[in-house]
């Protein structure tokens, strides 16, 4: 996982943040409030990312 590529969009109070890992073409979704810091979206993303990486790994 060399480089994460990260994609907002806001709608109203939230914001969806969606982490792509461009090798594996593999991506997670978040909605999180638009309140929160660009920082604090991303690591709630990568978080799922990482997941969706582990559940795949498992298969």
């Amino acid at each position: 996982m060399s480089e994460i590529l990260f994609e907002y969009i806001r709608q109203g109070a939230y914001v969806k943040v969606t982490a792509i890992e461009p090798e594996t073409k593999i991506e997670a979704s978040v909605v999180v409030p638009a309140t929160l810091s660009q920082e604090q979206m991303q690591v709630q993303a990568l978080q799922k990312l990482n997941y969706v990486l582990r559940k795949k790994a498992e298969e």
